[in-house]
């Protein structure tokens, strides 16, 4: 016996003063629903209705039966309710994970944007440059620069990420550009150090089809990725910086790109989400919503001609 289905079918007969309209109003024949209502009533082993050929009335012990489930049955239909609403409509706490400096150079503003088009999603952003457990922290939707094989997560290429070798205009007046890839050695640098690792990361060049690593001996070095743009900036030195951070600044002409042959497209941001049958509105509506954005623009890297013309101006 299907205890819920009994009893929702004895609450609706005791209701409705029929076990036919009950029967009507839970989309089974009333021969199924007698025979529910029957086995409820041996399951118990109480008689819930007085039945004569004309009329259906509850018994004492039906009575108090019924006051006694009528009102947690009620809760779990609106709670039943409500979980289905919540996969239909956009609304509800969404929990999004990002890089600290793609969060907020990069997506903030789409953030923003979605939260005016869906006020009734609450969003809840996390920045974190660390790997994160998606399932034991209740992340809906990521943002990663590099993704993590995981059975469990489906991930999405929505930007490419470039690595540009550049500089401020007062560092080169004051020591000159790095002509080819083996001049770095006698400029200061800036390293970044990998947050897991606690190691300077090793920049990267494109060299003919292949991409090669360097381990650079650096002047300052940080954590930070924001602290590294304002070290270069600032002329402490050349800095490798991820085309979200370094494009702006070199189109408003606050860095100077170099070794222009050799940038490299090595990583790309991923937009990841856990594979599910079942998706919430709120979490399918955000994630369309960012992929249009993000595949729609060309603001935070160089494209081909943009890297041409930058060269060619080096070159002159």
């Amino acid at each position: 016996m299907n205890e819920i289905r009994a009893i929702s079918l004895f609450v609706r007969t005791a209701v409705l003063g029929s076990l036919r309209k009950a029967a009507v109003e839970q989309g089974v024949t009333p021969q199924a629903a007698s025979l529910a209502v029957a086995q409820l009533e041996k399951h118990l082993d109480v008689r819930l209705f007085h039945r004569t050929t004309r009329r259906l009335s509850l018994t004492e012990e039906g009575r108090r039966f019924l006051e006694s489930v009528q009102p947690p049955l009620d809760a779990l239909t609106e709670a039943l309710h409500n979980a289905r609403a919540g996969r239909e409509a956009a609304a509800g706490p969404l929990r999004v994970t990002a890089p600290r400096t793609l969060g907020s150079h990069v997506l903030w503003p789409m953030f923003e944007a979605f939260a005016q088009a869906h006020p009734d999603v609450q969003l809840d952003i996390q920045l974190e440059d660390r790997f994160q457990d998606w399932v034991a922290e209740r992340i809906d939707v990521g943002f990663r620069a590099r993704v993590q094989p995981d059975d469990g997560i489906i991930a999405r290429r929505v930007l490419p990420i470039q690595l540009i070798v550049c500089a401020s205009p007062a560092y080169l007046a004051q020591h000159g550009a790095p002509n080819q890839i083996d001049d770095l050695a006698t400029h200061r640098c800036t390293g970044f150090l990998q947050p897991n690792t606690g190691k300077v990361v090793p920049w990267e060049f494109q060299v003919g089809d292949e991409v090669v690593s360097r381990d650079i001996v650096p002047a300052i070095q940080t954590n930070d990725p924001e602290l590294e743009t304002r070290a270069v900036l600032a002329g402490l030195g050349i800095g490798q910086l991820a085309s979200f951070t370094a494009v702006p600044l070199i189109r408003e002409r606050r860095l100077v790109p170099l070794l222009l042959p050799h940038v490299v497209e090595s990583m790309a941001m991923y937009l990841c989400y856990a594979r599910r049958a079942q998706m919430p509105a709120r979490v399918r509506v955000f994630i369309d919503f960012m992929l249009d954005r993000l595949r729609s623009t060309a603001e935070w890297y160089l494209g081909a001609e943009e890297l041409g013309a930058a060269d060619a101006a080096r070159s002159r």
